[in-house]
């Protein structure tokens, strides 16, 4: 699938799981950034920083960090945390890694 493909795809899915999110998710900074992808491929490290950087100054990061290490199967950068990260931190025997 090309980027173009999978952002479409992307998008269709974060607007049906809009009805099903935390009321949380409505309050981070990313819900509303149209420039930084939360989703970059693995090992695209400036696209890393720039979606932690818009972690670091979130509010609800905390409860974020918290979804994405308790829900193993999260892909992309949550809570400041890329899946390698998260994947570290648990290895570690963190559970929120905050």
């Amino acid at each position: 699938m090309n980027r173009t493909g999978r952002n479409e795809a992307l998008a269709y899915l974060l607007l049906r799981a809009r009805a099903y999110r935390p009321l949380w998710q409505a309050q981070g900074l990313c819900a509303d950034d149209p420039i930084v992808d939360f989703f970059p491929p693995r090992g695209a490290r400036a696209a890393e920083a720039r979606a932690k950087a818009v972690c670091a100054r979130c509010p609800v990061q905390v409860e974020c960090r918290a979804f994405a290490m308790s829900d193993r199967d999260a892909h992309g950068v949550w809570g400041g945390m890329t899946e390698a990260d998260r994947r570290e931190a648990l290895r570690r025997g963190e559970q929120t890694a905050a």
